[in-house]
């Protein structure tokens, strides 16, 4: 336990002594101001560190003078189990930054291969007109970072009782959780139905529940990944 709270208080020193060194250097107006940029990366990769491992030194000293390996050996020792810690601690921060950047910078929902489908079934109230063929209709998939053009299959089309639907397809490009779909019927008004996909928009094998509009039609949909039924 005491090995342990000298090791923190080792860690804590090496953060005390950047921060202040960093302080100091601001402070006091040290770097070049025709090239701040420069003066800023030496002051967080050079100055601040050589504050930091100061900081290391003095808390390991200072926990250890009242203790029994009070000698320059356990100062050591300690000093360098700290700025090992410390030095760990910050390989993590970096890689957990480098990865959150890379998820993040370029949203691809899926970054090796084809893109998954949005794979769709619209059911309209009876009464309303809808053509047998692609002709005519019109779908858009509309998100916050893209929009991506779709298309129906005749094929698929059917009546539901008296209600027509159709059915169709869209690619899903990027990792977003805001989406709608725009389906556009030529005289008709446009008809938006929000999706309610995760971002990440995981395989299911069959379509959803319908989700009715306040027009009276409905949608439901699935996610389709390639190489997937």
């Amino acid at each position: 336990m005491k090995n342990s709270s000298r090791i923190a208080a080792g860690v804590a020193g090496a953060v005390a002594g950047y921060i202040a060194m960093f302080a100091l250097f601001s402070l006091l107006d040290f770097g070049n101001r025709a090239d701040p940029i420069t003066s800023g990366l030496l002051a967080l990769f050079v100055y601040c560190p050589i504050g930091a491992i100061a900081g290391v030194v003095f808390a390991s000293w200072l926990v250890t003078r009242s203790g029994k390996d009070a000698s320059n050996g356990g100062v050591t020792r300690n000093s360098l189990k700290s700025l090992g810690i410390v030095a760990l601690l910050c390989v993590a921060a970096a890689a957990t930054y480098i990865g959150v950047a890379y998820m993040t910078a370029t949203p691809w929902l899926n970054r090796n291969g084809a893109n998954p489908l949005l794979v769709f079934e619209v059911r309209f109230p009876a009464g309303v007109a809808v053509p047998t063929s692609a002709q005519g209709i019109t779908i858009e998939l509309q998100t916050d970072l893209n929009t991506m053009p779709g298309e129906v299959t005749p094929a698929a089309f059917y009546r539901d009782g008296d209600q027509p639907v159709i059915a169709g397809e869209v690619e899903l490009a990027f990792r977003t959780s805001h989406r709608q779909l725009a389906v556009t019927i030529q005289g008709q008004p446009s008809r938006i139905y929000p999706i309610d996909l995760t971002a990440r928009a995981p395989h299911t094998p069959e379509l959803g529940t319908w989700r009715r509009l306040g027009d009276g039609s409905e949608i439901r949909y699935r996610a389709k990944w390639p190489g997937k039924t």
